[in-house]
């Protein structure tokens, strides 16, 4: 039976091929971007074609006019899909996409698919039911993430006074904490935990944890310099984003956790998690407390004592961290020349 499968799947992945190079010839297309797209997406799920898969990328890189076509070669592929194999490695190579490093991949906004109620062809058995429940979790994150950038990349700077600067931060530190808190919900169950694509898939997932984490940890220091003159709302908010930034990074440990015993070589790579300081949030608390009495005095003395007690950089800070994940998400990124 599973010969058949390969057999069968096989003679789909070259039915692909053969009309993507007749529809190239009818439209002007670019023939090479598609059979890589399809090559990286294919059903063998023996392999992963990261020769393939690494080409999709450098076409995104050489030109912005490649972007369009690669993602629609890759979405027609995945809505019409029913099998899991291709579904998870088309959401592995759009997940890589997104971090090719060019500004295309962060206008897409809603993604052009949708596998959000994935099922493999007509089987209820225990192994294709643990792998859809993981596409579909994927899938979950990767449309947010998609949606995340669309809105960082709008986000304009000129003509904008401190006040509405902080406020668009604030925006910004929200939206990445629900992104973690969408990723932090991807773990495998069952037969998935020893699923050779799912466990690659978490390599990549423990990186952009502690990526998103290491981001909102940089984003609410930079804030905190200037939060002590604005208004109450903002002030609100950034006690909101500091709570919950203290429960993700124990969340954060656990999942990390849960990831080393599954097996995932980076989560037993990964460094400690930085936890955030409890006094930012005391401090926090009682400027609350007296800009609600309209306290200028004790505002400036809460002031005062946040600059005496600002912490110095070290080799264990954000910076550190930040070099392990950029070293890490190279596997993306291994050659910006023109693609074979």
């Amino acid at each position: 039976m599973k010969l058949w499968k390969r057999v069968f799947g096989a003679l789909k992945d070259q039915n692909s091929l053969l009309k993507a190079r007749l529809v190239s010839h009818l439209t002007s297309g670019n023939p090479d971007i598609e059979k890589a797209v399809i090559k990286a997406t294919s059903h063998d799920e023996s392999y992963i074609d990261f020769h393939n898969t690494q080409s999709v990328f450098s076409w995104i890189r050489l030109s912005d006019e490649n972007f369009q076509p690669t993602l629609s070669v890759l979405s027609k592929r995945l809505e019409k899909t029913h099998n899991w194999v291709v579904a998870l490695k088309g959401l592995m190579l759009m997940h890589g996409v997104f971090c090719c490093k060019v500004s295309s991949p962060h206008t897409i906004g809603h993604l052009p698919f949708d596998l959000s109620n994935f099922k493999h062809g007509h089987s209820e058995s225990a192994k294709n039911w643990s792998v859809e429940a993981f596409i579909r979790s994927y899938y979950d994150f990767l449309e947010q993430k998609s949606m995340v950038l669309l809105h960082f990349s709008k986000q304009p700077n000129n003509n904008k006074n401190e006040e509405d600067l902080i406020l668009q931060d604030l925006i910004c530190l929200h939206n990445l904490q629900l992104l973690l808190d969408t990723l932090l919900q991807i773990k495998p169950r069952y037969a998935a935990k020893s699923n050779t694509f799912v466990l690659e898939v978490m390599d990549c997932l423990v990186v952009e944890s502690f990526d998103i984490y290491s981001r909102i940890c940089d984003g609410i220091m930079s804030v905190l310099a200037d939060i002590y003159s604005c208004g109450m709302t903002e002030t609100n908010t950034m006690l909101t984003i500091l709570e919950k930034a203290t429960v993700q990074g124990v969340k954060l440990s656990q999942y990390l956790e849960f990831c080393r015993q599954m097996g995932v070589n980076n989560a037993s790579e990964c460094p400690k998690t930085e936890q955030i300081d409890e006094t930012d949030i005391q401090d926090l608390e009682v400027l609350i407390e007296y800009t609600s009495d309209e306290s200028e005095e004790m505002k400036s003395l809460v002031m005062d004592k946040k600059m005496m007690t600002k912490p110095h950089e070290s080799n264990d800070s954000k910076g550190g961290l930040k070099a392990i994940i950029t070293n890490e998400w190279d596997v993306f990124d291994e050659d910006d020349k023109e693609p074979d």
